[in-house]
C-alpha cells in the first residue's frame, strides 16, 4: 500500500489533474512602485502590506500555489545591495507573510519559496564553486523553511551544476522542492541544456524535485515546445509550465508584455494538453491573466497533445527554427520544426 503524501503540493497533485500556479512577481511589484535596480526582497520588511497584496492577488485569481518574493534572496545577489547579512531574515519574513495569506484562503494553497539563480557563473567557466552554491542555497532554504514555506521553488536556472546544487541544498534543509530552468537560447538554456537533457538530469539526482519544468524564456510558444520536449521523454514526474505573457516591448520607458488574457488562456490549455500539470505565468502575467487562465482550464476539456502548428496558430511563432536538440527531423513525439511568423 502506497503511503499518503506528506507535503501539501504532493497532496494537491494526488487529487487533481492540474494545478494553477501564480504569475509574475516583478511585474506586479513594479506596478506597485518598485524602482528598477532596487531589490524587491527588502520590501518583505519595508512594505509587507504590498507583498501581502501580491500574494493575495494570485490566490484570489484562483492560483493553487504562489511563489514568495525571494527570487534574488541569496547572499550573492543581496550583496549587490549590502544586504548579504539579511538572507535568513528576508526569506523568513517573505514566507511568513505567504503562510498568513495561504492559511486565510479557505482552501489548500501552497506557499512555494522562490529560489532564483545566484547570478554567478559556476566553475570551471566562472568563480563559483559547487560547494559555495550549495551553501548559498541552503542558507536561503533555511530562512524559507523557518517562515513556513511548504516547498522550495527553484526557478530560472541555466546551468545543470547550479540546479544540482539547489537540489542538494533542499535535501540539507529537509525540504521538498520543484525546479524549473529557462530555455531562452534557441530551445536551450543559456548554458546549453536541452529539454531532453534536463529530463535525464532530473531523474539521476539523489534528491529529485517533486516536479520540474520550464519558466520565463522567450514567449508562450517556445515554452510550450519545450514542454512537448519534456513529455516526449516519457517522464512520469509532474511537468511545470510557467511562460511569459507574450513578448516584451519597450514603451514609454518601461517594459510591457504583449500577451493578452486570451492568449494566456490558450497557452494554459495547450500547456495542460501538452503534458504539464502545474501551469502558471511568468513575466508580464497579472491576476487578470490568471483569472482567464483558470476559467479556460476549468471549461475546456482535456484534448490530444497539440501539434507545433496548433501551438503557433494559437500563441504565435517560435523564436527559433529548432527546439534546441540540433535535429530537426521528425522523431518519436516530435514533428519537423518550422519557423512561422
Amino acid at each position: 500500500m502506497t503511503a499518503a503524501p506528506t507535503d501539501a503540493l504532493s497532496r494537491l497533485l494526488a487529487g487533481a489533474d492540474w494545478l494553477m500556479a501564480d504569475g509574475a512577481t516583478g511585474t506586479q511589484l513594479f506596478n506597485m512602485g518598485l524602482s528598477a535596480g532596487d531589490p524587491p526582497e527588502l520590501w518583505n520588511v519595508d512594505h509587507p502590506d504590498r507583498i501581502r497584496a501580491l500574494y493575495k492577488g494570485a490566490v484570489d485569481a484562483g492560483s493553487d500555489l504562489f511563489l514568495t518574493n525571494t527570487f534574488g534572496g541569496n547572499a550573492s545577489r543581496l550583496k549587490l545591495h549590502g544586504a548579504q547579512g539579511r538572507v535568513r531574515e528576508l526569506n523568513r519574513v517573505a514566507a511568513e507573510i505567504g503562510r498568513e495569506v495561504a492559511d486565510r484562503a479557505g482552501r489548500t494553497v501552497v506557499v512555494a519559496g522562490s529560489v532564483g539563480p545566484t547570478g554567478e557563473i559556476m566553475e570551471p567557466m566562472g568563480p563559483l564553486s559547487y560547494g559555495a552554491a550549495v551553501e548559498m542555497f541552503h542558507e536561503q532554504a533555511e530562512g524559507l523553511k523557518e517562515g513556513g514555506a511548504d516547498v522550495l521553488w527553484v526557478e530560472t536556472i541555466s546551468a545543470p551544476e547550479e540546479y544540482r546544487a539547489a537540489g542538494e541544498a533542499a535535501a540539507r534543509a529537509g525540504m521538498p522542492w520543484v525546479g524549473t530552468m529557462s530555455f531562452d537560447t534557441a530551445g536551450r538554456t543559456m548554458m546549453g541544456l536541452t529539454s531532453a537533457a534536463m529530463v535525464k538530469m532530473v531523474e539521476k539526482l539523489p534528491h529529485p524535485p517533486l516536479a520540474f519544468g520550464a519558466n520565463c524564456g522567450v514567449g508562450a510558444s517556445d515554452l510550450l515546445r519545450t514542454v512537448l520536449g519534456f513529455a516526449a521523454e516519457g517522464t512520469e514526474r509532474p511537468i511545470v509550465a510557467k511562460g511569459n505573457a507574450g513578448i516584451p516591448k519597450f514603451h514609454d520607458g518601461h517594459i510591457h508584455y504583449d500577451g493578452t488574457p486570451e492568449l494566456m488562456s490558450a497557452y494554459a490549455v495547450l500547456a495542460r494538453d501538452a503534458g504539464a500539470r502545474i501551469i502558471g505565468g511568468c513575466c508580464g502575467t497579472t491576476p487578470e491573466h490568471l483569472r482567464a487562465m483558470r476559467h479556460a482550464l476549468e471549461t475546456h476539456p482535456k484534448s490530444l497533445r497539440p501539434t507545433l502548428d496548433q501551438i503557433t496558430a494559437a500563441t504565435g511563432g517560435f523564436s527559433s527554427a529548432s527546439d534546441g536538440t540540433g535535429d530537426d527531423a521528425a522523431g518519436p513525439g516530435r514533428e519537423r520544426r518550422r519557423r512561422r511568423g
